[in-house]
């Protein structure tokens, strides 16, 4: 079994797991604004015991999660939200939902410092529950009536990702510089590295310039906001 990140050209299979298996569905687009938005938080879990015959032969996709960063949290903290999450009948018990969830909550808290993770389920999903509640370490925040389209109440949980963020998400040097300051990535492609910019090109002594940071859109911030029905259903994991 292979766990790797959501692609592009996976959305059609992805969509058909979701729609065999859950009854809140998805428009393909809906899928692609989280691809695109947030490409390091949704993964999936391929079956790679029978491979395809043929190089046309699209990937076995038994599972996947797709998530995202709430991009204006009411409380203000930054946070993730898992959309979504489900295994094919034929692959469950296997650990792979478990597997999918953690995956992306690590690279919520590293890439994105996101301070915990959050998700909807329904209150009679007692399967989900139990991974979210006993496997996890999800705790209930509160109940929102009738928040699923057939009027099912739902628990709004949420886990803390503290013990996942890296020890310098928090903390800087004292010069106020970030503590990555001299690490050698390769020079600036494109804009990157043009004065204004956010970073200094590298010097003609061969030391690498200071590097200050630098805000990076994401959600609609990149632009991608319209790929979203407004009539969106809100939809659970």
């Amino acid at each position: 079994m292979d766990i790797r990140v959501l692609r592009p050209s996976d959305i059609p299979h992805v969509q058909l797991a979701n729609i065999t298996n859950l009854p809140e569905n998805y428009f393909c687009k809906y899928y692609l604004y989280h691809a695109m938005s947030w490409p390091q938080l949704s993964y999936v879990a391929v079956d790679v015991s029978r491979p395809p015959k043929t190089p046309y032969d699209p990937p076995k996709i038994v599972g996947y999660v797709l998530a995202k960063m709430e991009e204006e949290p009411a409380d203000g903290v930054q946070h993730g939200h898992i959309t979504s999450l489900s295994v094919m009948r034929t692959h469950r018990r296997l650990g792979l939902a478990e597997k999918l969830m953690r995956q992306s909550q690590r690279a919520m808290a590293e890439t994105y410092s996101a301070h915990y993770v959050s998700l909807h389920v329904r209150v009679s999903n007692n399967a989900a529950l139990h991974l979210y509640r006993d496997t996890l370490g999800f705790t209930v925040d509160k109940i929102e009536p009738k928040y699923y389209a057939d009027g099912e109440n739902a628990y709004s949980m949420r886990m803390e990702l503290s013990d996942l963020r890296l020890p310098e998400d928090d903390e800087e040097a004292e010069d106020g510089e970030s503590k990555s300051e001299g690490v050698d990535e390769g020079e600036g492609v494109g804009s990157v590295g043009k004065k204004g910019e956010g970073v200094e090109g590298a010097k003609g002594d061969g030391k690498v310039g200071k590097k200050r940071k630098v805000k990076v859109k994401v959600g609609r911030g990149l632009g991608v906001g319209d790929l979203v029905e407004r009539n969106e259903a809100k939809g659970g994991a």
